[in-house]
């Protein structure tokens, strides 16, 4: 049976675990060709070796890369043509937990990290993967995955927040530029979805936190790689400039996952929190009160 992507290929930045693995594996199963490009080579190979056990390992890449860097990210578009001879669509994914704490306590450092990453790494993304299906001729879609957090407060910390408040607005910005070029961008807000980035390998720890959506079922990677599937599809050609949310709910009633003052743990703590890239972050007592 054909797959509605044969012959398609794509790019996933932070395809090496939670969201990025799960959209990598679904994209495979609907007969794409995915590079998965990832800071953690050994996670990027632990995708791999899943898609090789399915049968698909003759569909899928790997290649380290930083989406910070704009060399790295024009290397990963170049692999991705080299491999499979075209780019149609690409998912800015690559994310990290970034700066957390008071924001009287968040260093520059910190802070110019979580921008570097979240928002510099889908410009880069943007930038590079449109050039190449600009080259084409073909057109192609690409999304960047955003966050409830960037939506309202009450989700994420400070830094986190702001900078997929800019992921959501770049994303209508450049929406609007590339449709000339036959280039759809939309983005993805997932809410509380149980990925390694949220549980840090204890889900049970964190489950009791799907009390706060409405919606009873524990949001999971592959609910949002579907969303990806469907905004890279025929099916939302005329979908554009768009954040779909994915939050069982959680905006509908209300965002207040983490209390105030002395009640929100976000601010118990400062630090940076560098996600699955393999590099340790950082955590320290705040000096200011909270």
């Amino acid at each position: 049976m054909a797959g509605r992507f044969d012959g398609k290929a794509i790019l996933i930045t932070g395809g090496g675990s939670g969201i990025g693995r799960a959209t990598a594996l679904r994209f495979i199963e609907e007969g794409a060709r995915v590079l998965v490009a990832d800071y953690n080579a050994d996670n990027a190979a632990e995708t791999l070796a899943l898609a090789e056990r399915a049968g698909k390992g003759g569909r899928i890449a790997t290649c380290r890369g930083d989406v910070s860097a704009a060399a790295d990210n024009a290397a990963m578009v170049a692999a991705a043509l080299e491999r499979f001879g075209r780019l149609d669509f690409a998912f800015l994914n690559a994310g990290v937990g970034g700066a957390f704490g008071p924001l009287a306590d968040t260093t520059i450092e910190e802070w110019d990290y979580t921008f570097a990453v979240l928002v510099r790494g889908v410009y880069l993304g943007l930038k590079h993967c449109s050039l190449a299906m600009r080259k084409s001729g073909r057109g192609g879609a690409i999304v960047a995955t955003a966050s409830v957090a960037g939506l309202g407060g009450g989700a994420g910390s400070h830094a986190y927040s702001a900078a997929k408040a800019a992921v959501v607005n770049l994303t209508k910005n450049v929406a609007v530029e590339f449709a000339d070029y036959g280039i759809r961008v939309n983005a993805v807000a997932p809410g509380l979805i149980m990925t390694p980035l949220l549980h840090r390998g204890r889900p049970e720890k964190v489950a009791p936190m799907v009390q706060h959506q409405p919606w009873p079922e524990t949001g999971a990677p592959e609910h949002i790689a579907g969303v990806v599937a469907f905004l890279c599809s025929d099916d939302a050609r005329f979908i554009t400039g768009e954040t779909i949310v994915a939050d069982g709910g959680l905006i509908a009633q209300g965002i207040n996952m983490w209390g105030r003052g002395e009640a929100n743990p976000m601010l118990r703590r400062a630090g940076v929190d560098r996600g699955s890239t393999g590099v340790a972050g950082a955590v320290r007592n705040p000096k200011t009160p909270t």
